[in-house]
């Protein structure tokens, strides 16, 4: 098996495992595809776990009292919430780091296909639409992968 340095542009691929190997243009066309989704599914988690990790947790936040803290201590309350959150982003990163193992393959369709997806991802689930995301996503917890 020939490992490719460089970026090729074939419909022969293999992808994350031994298995999952390309010899035609339908299971090229597939592959291809299910990279996109992947990265259409890593946009929608992230912006699902950021709207989590922002929601509020009193029943009125935007009057605050004259006890309410400067820095917000959310989920201290509630372990389940932060454990739900961790085991997300724990599914997000893994999901991520096989998305950048795929590019990893160096071929072009491949890349192409997982910056289409996470170009299309980001439109549709980060770009303020999805869930009213636009008042809560703050510039530190955008990107959390080098792959996002």
């Amino acid at each position: 098996m020939k490992m490719h340095m460089t970026l090729y542009w074939s419909n022969e691929v293999t992808l994350l495992f031994d298995s999952w190997t390309t010899k035609s243009w339908p299971s090229y066309a597939l592959a291809l595809l299910l990279c996109f989704l992947f990265s259409v599914f890593y946009q929608f988690l992230e912006a699902l776990r950021l709207r989590l990790k922002s929601a509020p947790t009193s029943a009125n936040p935007s009057l605050p009292s004259v006890n309410t803290p400067l820095i917000a201590r959310k989920f201290d309350q509630n372990w389940r919430i932060r454990l739900g959150l961790a085991g997300l982003f724990g599914v997000n990163s893994a999901i991520g780091y096989l998305i950048m193992l795929a590019i990893m393959s160096f071929n072009g369709g491949v890349l192409l296909a997982v910056v289409l997806g996470s170009t299309v991802g980001y439109y549709v689930f980060r770009s303020g639409h999805f869930l009213d995301a636009g008042d809560y996503l703050a510039p530190a917890d955008s990107y959390t992968c080098a792959c996002s």
